[in-house]
């Protein structure tokens, strides 16, 4: 974005793929299903990248063992909710969210504190150089992985949706998952959050002032590394509260399953430009809307149609859609 003037051009891409794959689908109610679905899916990878965005676009710290908070998230949400079997067992749905949101609350609160000791004793001494950050929390995330295994064992644990947020409400002939809902109502309430401190806020405009000027926003008496701090720390409770919906959303939770959705994240940040939120949120729901489209038609070239529309993208803007110029 330019100044004052909206860039609407990104904003376009998410309907005119949405438009484009309907011929291709046939089926409206099926279109239907696989938008919502793809919608869904996006919204996660978004509030997952959302935390890496902001440590990437505020910090200029390029953490690559985000993934360790996703996979802690959402173990810590299984041992909650396993704690809790007779709310989540229940047909009624205020019982289930009773069970469900202490649980994404218990997995920020333990993600933000790891990632409070992450930053003091990994990042903090590679603050500046980007090619040892790369190295230090890959190798952060890779012993943080090993933690998870000792504490919860290595193996593949359940993490069942409520009964009360399973199956579908239809609108027509088209089956759309509650979850699927759910997932789409709290990804934009992430960012209508996150846009509401960065822009409305002393605390988002100290912080947005401290990336522009560091030493102007000391010189006025405050203590700009104790809000960065804050924004790694936020950063990785955002991640542990993607790994909860991701782990619903497939419905089971593995030591390495941070270190497979990196690659998601690290296309839509990518796509987005980095450090942007907006960004991230657009790159986001046109991710999920691949995945979905291209495995209902070709299923083969589904993993790689993330990528294809990573290089097109870039082909069209090389910084992604909504790059942040002034860093």
């Amino acid at each position: 974005m330019n100044g004052k003037t909206l860039d609407w051009k990104p904003l376009a891409l998410v309907p005119l793929l949405a438009v484009l794959a309907l011929p291709l689908i046939g089926s409206g109610s099926t279109w239907v299903t696989l938008t919502v679905a793809g919608l869904a899916m996006g919204m996660i990878v978004f509030i997952i990248a959302s935390g890496l965005t902001l440590v990437f676009g505020l910090m200029d710290v390029l953490n690559f063992g985000h993934g360790v908070f996703i996979a802690l998230g959402a173990f810590v949400a299984t041992s909650v909710m396993g704690a809790m079997g007779d709310w989540t067992g229940s047909t009624e749905l205020w019982r289930n969210l009773v069970a469900v949101f202490p649980a994404m609350f218990v997995a920020m609160a333990v993600a933000g504190a790891l990632g409070l000791a992450f930053e003091r004793f990994i990042v903090r001494p590679v603050y500046g150089q980007h090619l040892k950050q790369i190295l230090i929390t890959m190798g952060g995330m890779i012993i943080g992985e090993e933690l998870i295994k000792v504490i919860w064992g290595p193996l593949q644990i359940p993490l069942p949706l409520p009964e009360g947020m399973r199956g579908s409400l239809y609108l027509g002939d088209a089956a759309v998952e509650k979850y699927r809902l759910m997932a789409v109502v709290v990804g934009l309430t992430v960012f209508a959050v996150l846009a509401w401190v960065l822009t409305r806020t002393k605390v988002g405009l100290l912080i947005r002032a401290g990336v522009q000027d560091r030493e102007m926003v000391e010189s006025l008496g405050y203590r700009i590394n104790r809000l960065f701090i804050g924004v790694f720390v936020a950063g990785s409770a955002l991640a542990g509260l993607g790994g909860v919906m991701w782990g619903l959303y497939q419905q089971n939770v593995t030591p390495q399953m941070g270190a497979q959705v990196n690659v998601l994240i690290f296309i839509v940040i990518i796509i987005g430009g980095l450090g942007s939120t907006g960004g991230a949120l657009i790159g986001a729901l046109l991710v999920g809307l691949m995945a979905n489209y291209t495995g209902f038609l070709v299923p083969k070239v589904a993993l790689f149609s993330n990528i294809a529309l990573m290089v097109a993208i870039l082909l069209w803007r090389p910084q992604g859609v909504y790059p942040v110029t002034n860093r």
